[in-house]
């Protein structure tokens, strides 16, 4: 993510702090053995928990960061581990040391991996790891953040969440589908009190770039609708300009023009595994130009833009505060969700099920209804 950072005193500090935080986190996911990562660890706790005290070993630690790189590889994790680790040693203390040994412990016979103990260390920054490497990013102050309760989110019997506010459910039940769920049967898809749905209108190949239609999408649509589920829909994105932007969001337009689509209108923004993918090269400032692109022309169609992205799209594919202005539905499979910033709807697994649908499906919460007739608590 390309980030604006303002002049001064502050902001200098704010940018050591979380050049350091990226140090931490790297060199964390290098070492191996438990010798090396405590003596790692107990480097990061000694800046974090007394900084104050012993400010030689801060300068020795922004002396070595030389770089303004959100990650390092194993040849420079090595040479910046032999030029500080014996200090952070002699300086950090030992009761430091021991309480520091502690939580790593407490960390290591739970089952948790490296990453969740590294987002427990760094609570003021999102931390992600992808292709070997962890990156930090700083929680923006000038986003908005959810306010959900995470105790007010409740599963039923069957895996099914539920938001709650004052003992009432807030909260809508949802699917997302496409060819890969083959021919659904929607009556009792319905009857399994789902809410909404959104449904694949098509992708971008991601080789040659033609745009197709999936051919589910009419039966989809179509069986929803039928049946009283509410509507919306997405397209997997691979655009590589603005022109490929606007015909995608044209290639939509023009396909739901005939049904009557009251949820959002989707751009998918996700990675791509395969090596020759078209949109590999493009960085997150030219992805973002683009995903706005499809949003703006979207909105002047008459529709509400909604961008859907697990946490890789939020912090290295796409740059979030150009995208305040834009609904977000977020992936994150797991009981609790990791995303400080505002979202509207929480795809919360992929292994659902649902009467209708034969083998797994995604499960999705929602928290506002699409229409003012509707209660609150359906």
């Amino acid at each position: 993510m390309q980030e604006n950072h303002s002049h001064g005193k502050r902001s200098r500090k704010k940018r050591r702090r979380s050049e350091n935080s990226i140090l931490a986190g790297s060199i964390l996911l290098c070492i191996v053995t438990l010798t090396a990562v405590t003596i790692c660890l107990v480097m990061v706790f000694q800046y974090r928990a007394v900084q104050q005290k012993n400010t030689a070993v801060m300068s020795e630690l922004e002396t070595i960061r030389l770089k303004e790189e959100a990650a390092y590889n194993q040849a420079e994790v090595d040479a910046m581990i032999e030029s500080a680790v014996e200090e952070a040693k002699e300086k950090a203390g030992e009761e430091v040391s021991e309480q520091f040994l502690g939580r790593i412990k407490e960390f290591m016979t739970s089952g948790q991996g490296t990453t969740e103990m590294l987002r427990a260390f760094f609570p003021d920054e999102i931390v992600v790891a992808d292709t070997g490497k962890y990156y930090f990013f700083p929680i923006l102050e000038g986003l908005a953040k959810n306010t959900y309760d995470p105790e007010s989110f409740m599963p039923d019997g069957d895996g099914v969440m539920h938001y709650y506010v004052n003992g009432e459910r807030a909260s809508r039940k949802g699917i997302d589908v496409s060819r890969y769920q083959d021919k659904i049967d929607w009556e009792k898809v319905a009857s399994d009190e789902v809410d909404y749905a959104f449904i694949r209108l098509g992708i971008r190949g991601y080789t040659e770039g033609e745009i197709m239609e999936d051919e589910t999408f009419q039966d989809n649509i179509e069986g929803a609708l039928k049946n009283d589920i509410d509507v919306g829909v997405y397209f997997f994105t691979q655009a590589m300009s603005e022109e490929e932007a606007e015909e995608e969001a044209g290639f939509v337009i023009e396909s739901i023009a005939p049904y009557k689509v009251e949820y959002p209108v989707v751009i998918d923004v996700e990675a791509v595994t395969s090596t020759n993918a078209r949109g590999n090269d493009l960085t997150s400032a030219e992805r973002t130009k683009y995903c706005i692109t499809f949003c703006e022309k979207i909105k002047e169609a008459g529709y509400t833009p909604m961008i859907y992205g697990n946490l890789k799209t939020f912090t290295l594919l796409l740059d979030i505060k150009e995208l305040e202005a834009y609904d977000k539905w977020f992936a994150y499979y797991d009981e609790s969700y990791y995303f400080p910033y505002d979202f509207k709807i929480w795809q919360y697994t992929n292994k659902g099920r649902v009467a209708g649908i034969k083998g797994d499906v995604d499960l999705n919460i929602s928290f506002e209804a699409p229409r003012d007739d509707e209660d609150d608590d359906t």
